[in-house]
């Protein structure tokens, strides 16, 4: 690049930085993108995007395997190629990644290959495949990510301790598996493994799997994978690990003092990210950082003048979709635009396991903590005809209302699509919609989506079809 002094300057390309860099050129600002590895960040290449492929594999073996006779299949012998799962999956964030490069040239954003850090005065020294170099610009977004979180007694060592990236790509799968962390990357790999036929254990020092999540949803995510045979040890934790050449045993600490070893081939540790802030120039140029993340304010500016931050390197939630929202709006507000604060309260949450999960606002638990008054109205799939014809009948639709005043304050579904369910909640929650409003609203039949609509009129005595 030219000296000139861009307008903006991305330091990390994820699903918060390439958006927002995106959204600066196209509000006509001089933007470039500096990303050391590949465009488009973990999610695109290492979590959201290629761990949903693999996740389609495993539903598909499993409702071969387990019910292609009820749905009138036959086969002989049922088999899989790993190699070739693993590699549709690899293929796909290879592909969704160069389209991250054609959407930049497209945009008028300059992406520059290399590893930034910040020197003060609005620079960045970048670090690349070309050498060193130093660039200028008025406003700089810092959206360098997260990474596995490593427990201190369970080093990953890539073979027997592993953490999310290298259980996508297993060039063989073990016979038995205890993964530490029941939150969505523990209970997705969960699945996916035990789909094809891997003796999984799962544990959680919490009470539930999936513990921000409704308990109902956890109740019945619990239901799905014990049916499946995972083995759930919640209220548990892992007190040492030792590892050996022919395996990885492993000491838990169970409920009421008692304890189990369990002899496993490989441990996948999936307790949570923490952010990638080391060695990016942060305390010299005066950018504040607390218990491993960014501190900024609601427009995303850090301490330092001219130096924003997005993204999981901000804190939770760590979400994809929570940080492209941020970083389209800093870049409007860096660019003069009126833009309205991104709606934490009102953020979906999706895991993609199946049962799939999804929810949106308060869980009923921390509406009886706050004493607010609420109607629930619940509805099975059991009772959906669409879910019946497709064999898809675990799980449910919850919403929460004020009981006052009729605000939808909360939305919980578990089954069979609800991570695309979830959104006519989310759009009802924006438009601040009553009961009314959704119960007026016709819904196609069949369709799984028909159980909103039946759920909401079961919290008003008007469910139809339960």
């Amino acid at each position: 690049m030219s000296n000139e002094t861009l307008d903006v300057l991305v330091v990390g390309g994820g699903p918060g930085g390439y958006v927002a860099a995106i959204r600066a050129g196209q509000l006509g600002l001089k933007v470039a993108c500096v990303e050391a590895n590949h465009l488009g960040g973990i999610c695109l290449n290492w979590g959201c995007i290629p761990t949903k492929a693999l996740l389609r594999n495993a539903e598909l073996y499993r409702t071969m395997k387990d019910h292609g006779d009820e749905l009138g299949f036959v086969f002989d012998n049922l088999s899989f190629d790993l190699s070739k799962i693993i590699a549709r999956s690899r293929g796909i964030a290879d592909r969704f990644s160069k389209g991250i490069a054609m959407l930049f040239k497209k945009n008028n954003v300059t992406w520059i290959p290399g590893r930034g850090t910040l020197l003060g005065g609005g620079q960045v020294q970048v670090e690349g495949p070309e050498g060193t170099s130093t660039l200028s610009a008025k406003h700089i977004i810092m959206a360098t990510g997260a990474r596995a979180r490593e427990l201190p007694f369970a080093p990953y060592d890539g073979e027997r301790v592993i953490h999310y990236k290298q259980a996508m790509i297993p060039e063989e799968l073990p016979k038995s598996m205890v993964i530490i962390g029941a939150g969505a990357i523990g209970v997705e790999f969960a699945y996916f493994y035990n789909a094809f036929g891997v003796d999984v254990t799962i544990i959680e020092m919490q009470s539930r799997l999936v513990p921000v999540e409704d308990e109902d949803s956890s109740k019945e995510l619990t239901r799905a994978f014990k049916k499946s045979g995972i083995r759930v040890l919640t209220d548990s934790s892992v007190q040492s690990i030792d590892v050996g050449k022919e395996g990885v045993s492993v000491q838990v600490g169970l409920p009421r003092g008692k304890e189990e070893t369990l002899q496993v081939d490989r441990v996948l540790v999936a307790v949570g990210v923490q952010g990638n802030v080391e060695d990016l120039g942060l305390e010299e140029v005066g950018v504040k950082v607390d218990k491993g993340h960014i501190v900024v304010d609601s427009s995303y500016q850090t301490s330092a003048e001219g130096v924003y931050a997005i993204g999981d390197v901000i804190g939770a939630p760590w979400l994809a979709h929570v940080a492209s929202a941020e970083g389209i709006c800093c870049v409007e507000r860096i660019a003069g635009h009126e833009r309205p604060d991104v709606p934490y309260e009102n953020i979906p949450g999706c895991t993609y396991c199946q049962p799939e999960i999804a929810s949106v606002g308060q869980t009923e638990r921390a509406l009886k903590g706050a004493g607010v008054e609420y109607r629930v109205g619940k509805f099975p799939f059991k009772a959906s005809g669409k879910a019946v014809a497709a064999h898809e009948t675990t799980g449910f639709v919850k919403v929460l209302f004020d009981k006052k005043h009729g605000e939808l304050l909360g939305a919980h579904l578990v089954g069979h699509g609800a991570t695309e369910m979830i959104h006519e909640l989310l759009l009802a929650r924006t438009l601040e919609a009553t009961e009314k409003d959704i119960l007026h609203t016709v819904h196609a039949h069949p369709t799984l989506s028909e159980g909103i609509h039946e759920a909401v009129g079961a919290a008003f005595g008007e469910s139809i079809n339960f």
